[in-house]
């Protein structure tokens, strides 16, 4: 085989050459030598297979090295929360809440000066239609809450874990965590440090604050539809939550109209509800991008309407013509909010943020016409309306067992002295009147008497 290879390069060498470019040409062999020309062509195109491949744009797979490993900081850190989740219990005159934590800062060499350690509190407004779409500027709106300075001076910590508490008490006024469809409202922890050798440590804790009202009396709405009879009472909860349903009680009157001789009804053929969230917000323009709106101070309002919980019942009520003032129809049904809808709870933040939702009725009721002699027997008119109701609703979280933190504090004694009040121990005799001695029949009967 060696052989027949070498005498195939050299009968092959010399008949094909050009001062450009080398190739080959096809040698007849014999049909059982093709396995040892395959070989050979291999062998001998390996080289000019790369040149061509160059050639024509296609480059070969390169090996790829070694990944590259970011520098090793010398101390990271990491925040712990002591206190319970932050919600503030109420509206916006809410007394806030109040957390604390540990800041760690865990050394991984021999030791770590530091020339600066703090750490601040940041809230960003980012708003998903702004004025500039690539400007920064005009997505991000970021307002500093609290800073916390550490240390004052050049300080040095050996290898470990050092711990350095923190608290703060938040405003009850500040709007909770959102996500909606136009802007999003997130709280952060920012931790920077710099070393003596002017390298900075960097490390952000997302903080989620949430609100949450106390339950309230349910409300009892009446919507009237003339010119027909119809009118729609409607009992439900003024307070609901993302997770969990709320039961609503409908009630429809003067479903029926007697005349001498022939009534009108009313047939409930379906009813439809369905929560909507309402998003409104203001984005603001940068100065760079304030001529687009018509100056500073000003920013385009974008709306979104969304459902976030929608059913139809086409069963389940219970009609009653013959009942006083006009029959009625009635029926109960469970609402609730779509576990993957990810609603956004009722927010007025004063960057502009607007979030309420609705709770929307909607029935179909179709017209029939029947004698007073012999009302089962009914005939369809084919007169059909849809009435639509609305109500307002306010989504919240869960405030559970939790209480705000001023009525969880022990009770103050600020008024009580610093010791409790001395007794008098000094003993007077007696300056009143001579006590009357009683007689010896007395003092005996009373065994005082030797």
């Amino acid at each position: 085989m060696p052989s027949r290879i070498l005498s195939l390069g050299r009968s092959y060498l010399p008949q094909q050459r050009d001062t450009k470019t080398e190739h080959l040409t096809d040698i007849d062999l014999d049909p059982a030598d093709h396995t040892h020309r395959s070989a050979a062509m291999d062998f001998l195109h390996f080289g000019s297979k790369e040149k061509r491949q160059s050639s024509s744009g296609h480059s070969t797979p390169k090996h790829k090295g070694s990944p590259r490993m970011a520098p090793t900081k010398a101390a990271r850190f990491e925040i712990v929360m002591e206190s319970p989740p932050c919600v503030f219990y109420g509206g916006i005159n809410s007394s806030g809440a109040l957390f604390s934590g540990q800041l760690r800062l865990i050394v991984t060499e021999a030791e770590v000066r530091l020339m600066s350690l703090c750490m601040d509190l940041k809230g960003n407004t980012a708003t998903k239609k702004p004025v500039a779409k690539d400007c920064p500027d005009c997505v991000n709106k970021t307002t500093g809450i609290n800073s916390w300075n550490f240390i004052t001076e050049h300080t040095t910590y050996p290898r470990g874990t050092h711990q350095l508490p923190f608290s703060y008490l938040l405003p009850g006024h500040l709007p909770a965590t959102t996500h909606s469809s136009l802007a999003n409202i997130d709280y952060t922890l920012e931790v920077k440090a710099v070393t003596t050798l002017a390298d900075t440590i960097t490390y952000n804790y997302p903080l989620r604050i949430q609100r949450a009202l106390q339950p309230s009396p349910e409300k009892q709405s009446v919507r009237i539809f003339p010119p027909t009879n119809l009118a729609i009472y409607v009992i439900h909860a003024q307070i609901i939550h993302p997770i969990g349903s709320f039961l609503v009680q409908f009630r429809m009157n003067g479903v029926v109209t007697r005349d001498r001789d022939t009534q009108i009804r009313w047939r409930l053929r379906r009813l439809d509800w369905h929560i909507d969230e309402h998003t409104r917000n203001v984005s603001p323009a940068c100065p760079k991008h304030a001529h687009k709106v018509g100056g500073e101070g000003k920013g385009q309002q974008h709306e979104d309407v969304r459902t976030i919980g929608t059913d139809s019942l086409k069963k389940g009520w219970k009609t009653d013509f013959d009942a006083v003032g006009g029959g009625q129809i009635e029926m109960e049904f469970p609402a609730s909010i779509l576990a993957n809808s990810n609603p956004a709870c009722d927010v007025d933040s004063p960057t502009g943020l607007v979030v309420t939702h609705s709770l929307i009725v909607e029935v179909i009721v179709a017209e029939e016409h029947a004698k007073s002699t012999n009302a089962k027997h009914t005939v369809p008119t084919g007169c059909a309306r849809v009435l639509r109701t609305q109500f307002k609703v306010v989504v919240t979280e869960r405030c559970g067992m939790g209480v705000s933190w001023d009525e969880e504090i022990p009770p103050t004694y600020e008024d009580v002295p610093i010791s409790p009040p001395g007794y008098k121990t000094t003993v007077t005799d007696y300056q009143g009147e001579e006590l009357p001695v009683p007689p010896e029949e007395e003092l005996e009967h009373m065994g005082i008497r030797d």
